[in-house]
């Protein structure tokens, strides 16, 4: 199969990097990917790229409304996918949803948008669709994490999908943001299991652990934060982790994303995190910034090789 562990290693043109497709155990590495021109391009472009996973849109996150997607380019989606062993994918839902509002022309559209986006993730095929929590203005925690959950339902029954596994992911928690504490996304999934008829797991994003005060940069921090995450939430419903370094500093409470290496968590941070074992299994997934032609080839390539274990 096309690859697999099996290929030889090649320079990337004008990096002096080596691009190999080549896993350290197995470890799944990915990339979101833009679906411009066609879903099938987004999975092209990620194995081109050395990814063996990868994440998209499934329409414009700027725009509310979006049609159903093409059944032949699903097709070519699906083969691209099995020729090349890019699992799982995961859809990221427009940033423009925000299920916790209590605003009725902004919860409305958001109900339906999210409606949509199960739809469209069912119909191409991914495993996990990936969304913030939300932000709850004018009203308490407990009120925008009900808001969410009673959005979810409504979209979910609207939807009638059961196949794919909605992943909610931590933020920075700034600005009445839900998701900045892991209690909340516990919170929110154990209502939901009451309520919504929709199988829910979560998505950690290293940049927002760290910005939201969890110490992943350390060994020791490493520790306390994964037992954190285990206790809190269950490791084993982790779906995905976005693997992202931080522009801002620990406890910033600022989303700012940073090249892996370039920023606060830093290389021996990545190192650390890519090689815990029980993380190292983790899809994980970069939404770094492309700030210069090749970075998002030098971001996978970095965390290939923070990823693999050194021979004694």
């Amino acid at each position: 199969m096309a690859g697999t562990a099996g290929e030889h290693g090649r320079e990337i043109a004008g990096t002096g990097v080596e691009r190999t497709r080549c896993y350290p155990d197995g470890v799944r590495i990915g990339i979101h990917t833009s679906i411009a021109g066609s879903l099938e391009r987004a999975a092209l472009k990620a194995h081109d790229l050395g990814a063996n996973c990868f994440q998209i849109f499934s329409a414009s996150p700027r725009m509310w409304r979006a049609s159903a997607p093409d059944a032949t380019q699903v097709k070519l989606l699906k083969a691209a996918r099995e020729r090349y062993d890019l699992t799982p994918l995961a859809v990221h839902v427009s940033y423009l949803v925000n299920l916790a509002s209590l605003d009725p022309v902004v919860r409305g559209k958001s109900i339906d948008g999210f409606a949509g986006e199960l739809s469209r993730a069912e119909a191409i095929g991914a495993e996990y669709l990936v969304t913030h929590p939300g932000v709850a203005r004018n009203c308490t925690v407990e009120q925008g994490i009900a808001a969410f959950v009673l959005g979810l339902k409504e979209a979910a029954e609207c939807a009638r999908t059961r196949c794919v596994t909605v992943l909610l992911e931590n933020t920075v928690g700034a600005g009445g943001q839900l998701g900045g504490r892991l209690e909340e996304l516990a919170a929110i999934r154990e209502l939901a299991a009451e309520l919504a008829e929709v199988p829910i797991g979560y998505c950690l994003d290293t940049c927002h652990l760290l910005a939201a005060g969890f110490e992943v940069r350390t060994a020791a921090g490493l520790i306390r934060t994964v037992k954190k995450i285990g206790t809190v939430l269950g490791l084993d419903r982790v779906g995905v982790i976005h693997a992202n370094d931080s522009r801002s500093p620990f406890g910033s409470r600022v989303d700012r994303h940073a090249n892996i290496g370039e920023g606060h968590i830093g290389r021996d941070g990545f190192r650390r995190i890519l090689q815990h074992p029980q993380l190292r299994s983790k899809p994980f997934i970069l939404e770094t910034p492309v700030d210069k032609e090749g970075d998002d080839r030098r971001n996978l390539e970095a965390l290939k090789s923070l990823a693999a274990r050194r021979r004694r």
